[in-house]
């Protein structure tokens, strides 16, 4: 059957739109980063999960490959389709529906193709919080959180994705469509069919709507911008806020001196909210409390007072109203978009025991310095979770791009077995893709291997679920 043909066929099998000029599919062939580009037999955009399901059936039938795609905010790849064009890339962005919110319940059912901005707007007017928080909360979808567990900046006391969903509905690689949208905190029937879902990246099944974890609104959120000498300080700060604070500590991250250089240098609004010579590291902490403002800024305020005179930090300064507080979170998320002006750069994300992330910057910041001299170390990420984004930098000044980028394996070799070492994570919230998958492989045991291949044979025998991704095809 020739492709015209196909697509004919297609466009009865569901309502939706069907995307096939050129111009139309770009912006869905190509990953955030830029650095994946593929082809496709065509988009499709269906209305319903009812017509995700018929869409998949269509596939399955005449073994088209399907990739999900959701915001298309994905750091690894994972929702670009390969450079065959025999794919159909499945975007989620019409299911976009808040189906019911249920406050005595404290949950909210929605449509994967929901933007996580929206999500959290909504909690808001119901007076709930929904507190999956991430830099492209603006465009990336609950669909594609889910897929990929993602974490971001609350996840020290709300957990990723995973702990934030109640249940799905998930169309399979046969096109049927599972409704398991319950609403409920104890389920023990059975195999947890929600979690083979959630951060599987479209490779066992298409996630069309998910019921959501609500919790109260906070009376108070304060933020404090801190300075200290290193890593090995700013983990005994956070064993000292966990312990005044406890679960009211909800964001503590970890920044090099470096990293606010970059954002400081490409974002000229920005501004430094200490005075002074400036630190090797820094913190920004964040508590929410749920009886008043005064009561947050006391027990901020104290904990404050005490880490400086046990000298854990040099400086501190709170934020004393919502501007404030935006312009010290502008600082840390702008990171990401101030080293992509600077140019390449070669990227980790990866986590370890809190215990061991001192020990882990020190001994490989050494290694990397030391076999690529002038290497400049971009530190940052959820230290309250263990999770860092350890980016390399080229010298500074002129430097060939390619020459650099050539020494990505070799970087990515020291850093990861210095991950694998302290029985960290390669991937920590951005999900395998295709940038990590092999990697992946040379650290996983051939049990575990072995038990996610039986996994996505299981429920993907045709193998048409986003393949290449998370798993190399099968020999």
């Amino acid at each position: 059957m020739d492709q015209q043909t196909l697509l004919t066929e297609l466009r009865g099998a569901f309502s939706g739109r069907l995307l096939d000029a050129a111009a139309d599919m770009a912006p869905f062939l190509t990953d955030w980063r830029k650095r994946y580009m593929g082809r496709a037999l065509a988009v499709v955009q269906p209305d319903t999960a009812a017509d995700v399901a018929a869409v998949v059936r269509w596939c399955a039938a005449r073994r088209v490959p399907v990739v999900p795609q959701g915001g298309n905010t994905g750091l690894s790849g994972g929702a670009t389709p390969d450079d065959s064009g025999r794919a159909l890339v499945l975007s989620l962005a019409r299911l976009n529906r808040v189906r019911a919110i249920d406050t005595a319940n404290n949950s909210i059912t929605v449509e994967a193709g929901c933007v996580l901005a929206e999500i959290q707007r909504q909690a808001a007017e119901a007076g709930r919080l929904f507190p999956l928080s991430l830099a492209a909360e603006g465009s990336c979808t609950i669909g594609g959180n889910l897929s990929t567990n993602a974490g971001g900046v609350q996840v020290l006391r709300f957990g990723n994705a995973r702990e934030l969903c109640l249940g799905l509905e998930v169309v399979t690689a046969a096109g049927e469509l599972w409704d398991g949208l319950r609403g409920l905190r104890k389920d023990n029937t059975g195999y947890d069919l929600r979690d083979l879902f959630i951060g599987a990246e479209g490779t066992l099944g298409v996630i069309t709507a998910a019921t959501l974890k609500l919790h109260p609104m906070p009376a108070a959120q304060l933020t404090a911008f801190v300075a200290l000498a290193d890593p090995v300080a700013a983990v005994a700060l956070l064993d000292r806020a966990q312990r005044r604070m406890g679960a009211a500590l909800t964001g503590f991250e970890l920044m090099s001196s470096f990293c606010i250089e970059l954002v400081l240098r490409h974002f000229p609004d920005c501004r430094l909210p200490l005075a002074g010579v400036r630190s090797p590291y820094y913190v920004l902490l964040e508590c929410s409390d749920a009886q008043s403002e005064a009561h947050a800024q006391a027990a901020l305020t104290e904990l404050l007072a005490d880490a400086l005179e046990a000298g854990l930090i040099s400086d501190a300064a709170v934020a004393s109203s919502i501007a404030q507080s935006r312009a010290m979170w502008a600082l840390r998320e702008n990171i990401s978009e101030a080293q992509a002006a600077e140019g390449k750069n070669i990227k980790h994300d990866v986590s370890v025991p809190i215990s061991a992330i001192a020990e882990f910057v020190e001994h490989t910041n050494a290694d990397l310095t030391t076999r690529f001299p002038g290497v400049r170390m971009v530190v940052f990420g959820h230290l309250g979770d263990g999770n860092l984004h350890y980016n390399v930098s080229p010298p500074d000044g002129a430097v060939d791009e390619a020459a650099f980028l050539a020494l990505q394996p070799a970087i990515n070799l020291i850093t990861h077995d210095a991950v694998a070492a302290r029985r960290g994570s390669i991937s920590a919230e951005h999900g395998l893709g295709q940038l990590r998958r092999d990697e992946a492989a040379r650290y996983k045991s051939a049990v575990e291997m072995g038990l996610m291949r039986a996994i996505k044979e299981a429920l993907d025998p045709l193998g048409i679920m986003n393949p290449g991704k998370v798993l190399a095809p099968a020999a």
